[in-house]
């Protein structure tokens, strides 16, 4: 099975329609599939529902995204960073599902391991619990979350082979590998594609049975918080 593209507009193509529900990768600017959202901005796709820990920031990221209105509904746990969402927010353009991030992640995973639903204390007594089902366990209540089932996932890794295995960099291993797991397209790229049997299987950090379709490409890496200070012999 061929799963190495040439392009992320080679990769999407087939795969994308107005409406779907996309399960995006990354924390803040890192680790997220900068290449694969650029494509869909050009695609055009429309009325998108976007589950990510963020909106990325104005103009990049899922920013891109946002600037073109194809994002009808955000599933996030943060969305601090991004002045165009607060505005489509507020202006009621663009519809909002807050989840605790511990809760998105697990909602992600849930429905890479084909579990529809979960019961977690988090959000219990809070608006997160509005209109959804309280049970108690141990005399302590808890609420159901539902999986995530995600039409597609897109997400960064660092490396992998030609069959899908996918090694995350530090921080970069955060919301990719559930987000990976709960699409049924699954479509990743990465900084470099290696030789099969060249990564060490103890090292990887997601199965390729999970990745259908892979490009590699070259990225940008921004900082989204740069933070100095003066030296103390300057």
């Amino acid at each position: 099975m061929k799963k190495v593209y040439g392009s992320a507009d080679e990769a999407l193509e087939g795969v994308l329609f107005d409406g779907m529900l996309i399960a995006a990768g990354g924390f803040g600017l890192c680790g997220i599939p900068e290449l694969l959202i650029d494509g869909i901005v050009k695609a055009g796709t429309k009325d998108l529902t976007v589950a990510s820990n963020n909106a990325g920031v104005d103009g990049f990221g899922l920013g891109k995204l946002l600037d073109t209105r194809q994002i009808k509904k955000m599933m996030s746990s943060y969305v601090g960073e991004n002045a165009e969402f607060m505005r489509q927010y507020l202006s009621g353009e663009l519809e909002l599902e807050f989840n605790p991030q511990g809760t998105l992640a697990e909602r992600m995973r849930a429905g890479g391991a084909g579990i529809p639903g979960f019961y977690t204390k988090t959000g219990v007594g809070t608006v997160i619990a509005e209109g959804k089902e309280v049970k108690q366990f141990g005399g302590e209540d808890y609420i159901l979350e539902e999986g995530i089932f995600a039409d597609l996932s897109i997400v960064k890794a660092w490396k992998a082979d030609d069959t899908g295995n996918l090694v995350f960099r530090k921080t970069a291993r955060n919301f990719n590998p559930p987000a990976a797991m709960c699409g049924k397209i699954c479509i990743a790229e990465v900084e470099e594609i290696v030789p099969r049997g060249s990564l060490d299987p103890d090292l990887i950090h997601l199965p390729g049975i999970y990745v259908h379709r892979l490009i590699q490409g070259e990225h940008e890496k921004r900082i989204e918080q740069r933070t100095t200070r003066k030296r103390e012999d300057a």
